[in-house]
């Protein structure tokens, strides 16, 4: 892939059980990504899927691990597309608890912040200057235990505002593409 080659890795659990959980938002955003840049169909590459696109003159790789989050670097470590491109030019599309749901936060770099799938991509790559956009999926009750949360359903209220969540998201992906992290975080941070 060219300089102006994007890889674009969106993090969740694979399997009908988990489609719609909050630890799935990064599936989520990559669906929609998918058809925002009209890309072609998802291949199955074993450990993860992938699909292509040209946006504006920049080719993107639309990457969906297939090892479960926690494991998410271990299919990066075997897509061709991502070992064509140097770290800097991955994006990893996340939930985050931290969040507000609803909200979105791009960094350019920075520790995996807790987040294991995050980890994992990190260091497959070897490096923490790897682009990240955190999808805020809120932290429910507190006392509450994370894992379980972020594995169940989005709630009906949380459903209600995913359009405008995600579309919002894509746009920020989009911007990024075309002019670059520091401009798309200035318009979307």
């Amino acid at each position: 892939m060219p300089e102006e080659s994007w890889v674009v890795v969106g993090l969740g659990n694979p399997g009908p059980v988990y489609a719609r959980t909050r630890h799935n938002a990064g599936f989520l955003l990559l669906d929609l990504l998918a058809r925002d840049l009209e890309a072609g169909p998802e291949r199955d590459e074993g450990p993860f899927r992938t699909a292509g696109a040209v946006w504006k003159g920049t080719r993107v790789a639309l990457i969906r691990p297939l090892t479960f989050m926690n494991r998410s670097g271990e299919a990066l470590a075997r897509s061709p597309e991502s070992a064509a491109v140097p770290p800097g030019r991955h994006l990893v599309l996340l939930d985050d608890v931290a969040l507000p749901f609803g909200s979105l936060r791009l960094r350019a770099r920075g520790s995996a912040g807790g987040h294991r799938g995050l980890e994992s991509v990190l260091e497959t790559l070897g490096t923490d200057e790897v682009p990240r956009l955190r999808l805020g999926v809120g932290g429910g009750e507190a006392g509450r235990d994370l894992r379980e949360y972020v594995l169940e359903p989005f709630s009906e209220d949380e459903e209600k505002g995913m359009g405008p969540w995600l579309a919002g998201a894509s746009e920020c992906v989009r911007v990024l593409l075309t002019e670059g992290v520091d401009a798309a975080m200035n318009r979307f941070n």
